[in-house]
């Protein structure tokens, strides 16, 4: 079979052939329908040295997939053959607290992991290949009616991230709450939509591309701020000089924290998803009173069954461009140089 795999450190990924996987006992093959390309794939390619994780290439790409039950292996029940799935990305050991209520991606006990400190497409071979090996069949979740492989693959992490870091501040954006979206990219532009179907606050929706703030806008959200050294005395003029009660930060460098901490509202939310390495001063008096900062790392297994339903009902769609296997390099670069709307999804198949 056919395979996009990073073969080093430092370079770009190469097309090679593979022997097609076959499932051991209480193992799962899948055949890929659609692979997202992740931004987060770029610092792979290009951040990383030898040592720096708990896992080196080779491995095949692709940590948001979804596709159709190919193969059981020995012991496996309640999958048939032919199945839609979606593929839970992050693999922990599965035994620890988190492991046990589904937040695989803060387990406690990685060295016991199928895939220590990742998952597939993040050591494990991922899904930009014909066929993906799923060591354990809770990493799938059956697709609800109506929702292809194609369009559920980036909802496993571009949807699946901004749900959950939407959804631990809902107690924070009822009716009359503002919330700002700092990076409307892959994961940006569906963090508008999850707000819009979930709660009652204004979006707010920030970025320093035209064309993003265009999507924000048809995504649902209710005012479009070019980014700029103006941006957070705008969002506290849009909101009676109050601030935001939750911001979303999908980029997270020094100038996007800079603005959030700037435009928080007292006892709000910021919420760092991005991981451009950016850094926010914390003292006394800033950010404002009662501010909590945090990270947040994907999600869970139980909230990927949630925004499913929501992508099936039809309350949240990503916008997609696909590639064909072959040209996946190609959807990366276009990725890396800003000219990508939405989502890239590789379809192998």
């Amino acid at each position: 079979m056919r395979a996009l795999r990073l073969m080093r450190w430092n370079s770009e990924p190469e097309l090679v052939e593979l022997p097609e996987p076959e499932p051991g006992p209480g193992q799962v093959v899948i055949r890929v329908g659609g692979a997202g390309a992740c931004h987060s794939d770029l610092h792979l390619m290009h951040d990383f040295q030898p040592g720096q994780m708990p896992w080196d290439p080779p491995f095949t790409l692709g940590h948001e997939n979804a596709g159709w039950v190919h193969a059981l292996g020995e012991g496996v029940t309640g999958l048939e053959i032919g199945q839609p799935v979606a593929v839970y990305g992050p693999w922990g050991c599965g035994f620890c607290e988190r492991c046990r209520v589904g937040v695989e991606t803060y387990c406690e006990n990685t060295s016991a992991s199928p895939a220590p400190g990742g998952g597939g497409g993040l050591g494990a071979d991922g899904g930009m290949s014909e066929f993906m090996l799923i060591p354990h069949p809770r990493f799938l979740v059956p697709l609800p009616d109506g929702l292809d492989p194609v369009s559920a693959a980036p909802i496993t992490d571009a949807g699946l991230t901004p749900y959950h870091a939407i959804r631990r501040s809902w107690g924070k954006l009822p009716p009359g709450s503002t919330a700002v979206v700092i990076g409307v990219g892959g994961l940006g532009h569906m963090g508008v939509q999850i707000l819009k179907a979930t709660t009652a606050a204004r979006i707010i929706a920030v970025d320093t591309r035209e064309a993003a703030l265009k999507l924000a806008l048809a995504s649902g959200a209710d005012q479009a701020l070019l980014s700029g050294k103006d941006t957070a005395a705008e969002i506290r003029s849009a909101t009676g000089g109050r601030g935001a009660d939750v911001i979303l930060d999908f980029v997270g460098s020094d100038a996007t924290l800079a603005m959030a901490g700037a435009a928080a509202r007292m006892v709000g939310d910021i919420t760092i998803v991005g991981i451009a390495g950016g850094t926010l001063p914390v003292s006394f008096f800033s950010p404002p009173y009662e501010v909590s900062v945090q990270s947040t790392y994907w999600g869970s297994r139980p909230e990927l069954i949630e925004v499913l339903d929501l992508a099936a009902r039809g309350l949240v769609s990503p916008t997609i461009v696909t590639y064909p296997l072959e040209r996946a390099v190609e959807a990366y670069r276009r990725l890396q140089a800003g000219e990508l709307s939405g989502r890239a999804v590789i379809t192998p198949s």
